[in-house]
């Protein structure tokens, strides 16, 4: 860190020391209200993007530019938080991107046209991106060290459990009402998130006395580039069969060099807008190795299932929603638990124990058949929240548990945007493998339908006699071999699904005993701390 993160020498406040004037929970409310709306925000659209296309005359390919116009800005503001903190002040600066995110809200509901709601969605990224490390750091420095497990558990309400109840409200809202409450619902949200953190919210001084210095232009302009290239790259480069594309190879190539021109410049200069250097630190370093794993694996099970049970089991939007809440139910138990049990539970073994969780329950998925009812998908998203529960609120805490106060702003950005280009990797990678995979397992199982295979002969012979009195006895046999094809290609994509839930089991199989490369974190409360 330079020496404009530490307080001003005749301020007389020694970095940690400070504590705020009002209780912690209510901060922890305030900026969590925010959080909560801006991280449900990624995935609730989701569900409604059809209805959106339909009503805005648009293809569904040029309607998931309405999430990745938001993904987009939303990375490149992330890592950038703490800088525009220090330079328009934090509170204000929260209080700016609370407005900004409520009044595009207001716009991406009433937008006419399909170009005038994802520039609404790019100002909404813009004003969200900031929210998650902004809360963060404000509930780290809010609470004394002994409790920023149960902060950390405050966090991890928003988001973990958002996304996973994104597509449910999204399903329910676009079903009984219209696509547009999507994005009018965060009005009043917005409305009481404003108010209450103008009321409880505090710059410390360590955060007001500071000077951002000066302007690193040079760094954001590679930071921008390079992850906006990056994100789109990974939202769309499967629509064009990746490298075979031209565009494809040319973004590739720039978001390769402005991000390493970005990571060198930021090490070289003395202001820089994201403090690389952080990364010196160990346990930072091995957290956010982590927490993009943890992207990976989250994401990719939160995008693919409601996939599987749409297109495969025929649920509705608001069913397949209903189906994952349990998700969102197991992580709520479990945050309520974990924020107390790392006071006296070693965080790394929290950590290892909630990927193995995940592990197994992906295992649990990757055995489903097209036969299942909804206890089987139910369990396995129930162990999963609790897993990624576990996870969260132990990483969390351990990442950032040998920082300084004044360090957590720049590492709470980028924590949070490493864990969302682990989702965007992980989303960019299964829905490639869903497509190659699908066709791979056709071509072994077409192998196997020939004359000489007697199972094949029963299957054609019984369908046919009984089409025979429906279609006529001519039609009966291309209807039976359409049948056929249909049951085989459905079978061939449940398979694909089943090899993603197995890879993404063992990558995180694969993290859980990394967590043992931590230096282990003392939570344990003092006598007479509170």
């Amino acid at each position: 860190m330079s020496s404009d993160a530490l307080p001003p020498p005749d301020s007389g406040v020694q970095p940690g020391s400070w504590r705020p004037r009002f209780n912690p929970w209510v901060i922890a409310f305030s900026v969590m209200l925010g959080t909560f709306m801006e991280v449900l925000d990624t995935s609730v659209a989701i569900v409604a993007l059809p209805h959106i296309a339909g009503s805005l005359s648009a293809t569904p390919e040029e309607a998931t530019w309405v999430l990745t116009s938001y993904l987009v800005s939303n990375a490149i503001i992330l890592p950038a938080a703490a800088w525009l903190g220090a330079l328009f002040g934090r509170k204000r600066f929260l209080l700016g991107c609370i407005v900004l995110f409520t009044l595009a809200s207001a716009v991406c509901g009433a937008a006419p046209r399909l170009d005038v709601l994802i520039l609404a969605r790019v100002l909404q990224g813009l004003g969200g991106g900031a929210l998650q490390p902004i809360a963060q750091s404000v509930l780290l420095e809010s609470f004394p060290p002994a409790r920023r497990g149960v902060a950390m558990a405050a966090f991890g309400m928003g988001v973990v459990v958002a996304p996973i109840l994104g597509p449910t409200l999204g399903g329910w809202i676009t079903e009984a009402s219209t696509w547009r409450w999507v994005f009018y619902i965060n009005l009043p949200v917005g409305a009481l998130a404003f108010l209450m953190v103008s009321t409880f919210v505090e710059d410390p001084p360590y955060i007001a006395g500071r000077k951002p210095g000066r302007i690193d232009y040079a760094g954001f302009a590679l930071m921008t580039v390079g992850l906006a290239t990056l994100q789109i790259l990974l939202d769309k480069g499967q629509e064009d069969d990746w490298f075979a594309a031209a565009w494809v190879r040319w973004f590739a190539v720039i978001a390769a060099v402005s991000l390493l021109a970005f990571i060198v410049r930021e090490l070289r200069t003395q202001h820089p807008i994201v403090d690389l250097r952080t990364l010196r630190n160990a346990n930072f370093a091995v957290g956010t190795v982590l927490v993009t794993a943890l992207g990976i694996v989250l994401y990719s099970t939160t995008a693919m299932l409601p996939l599987l049970l749409q297109t495969l089991l025929g649920y509705s939007a608001l069913m397949s929603g209903l189906a994952i809440t349990p998700r969102g139910l197991g992580a709520l138990l479990t945050n309520a638990v974990v924020g107390r049990v790392i006071q006296f539970v070693d965080s790394r073994l929290l950590i290892a124990a909630g990927f193995t969780v995940v592990g197994v329950s992906g295992l649990m998925l990757s055995r489903l058949n097209l036969d299942i009812g909804m206890p089987n998908v139910v369990w396995p998203n129930f162990l999963n929240g609790i897993g990624t529960s576990l996870i969260f609120v132990s990483l969390a805490t351990t990442t950032m548990g040998q920082l300084k106060n004044e360090q957590l702003g720049n590492a709470a950005g980028i924590f949070n945007l490493m864990r969302n280009i682990g989702g965007s990797i992980g989303i960019a990678a299964i829905t490639t493998f869903l497509a190659r995979w699908s066709q791979t397992h056709q071509a072994v199982l077409v192998s196997h339908l020939t004359p000489y295979d007697p199972a094949y002969r029963h299957w054609l012979s019984t369908a046919q006699a009984a089409l025979a009195p429906r279609v006529g006895t001519p039609a009966a046999g291309p209807t039976s071999l359409a049948l056929l094809y249909n049951v085989l290609g459905r079978q061939a994509r449940l398979l694909a699904f089943m090899d993603i839930f197995r890879v993404v089991s063992i990558l995180a199989l694969i993290a859980a005993p990394l967590a043992l490369l931590f230096e282990k974190i003392v939570t344990r409360p003092r006598p007479g701390s509170h």
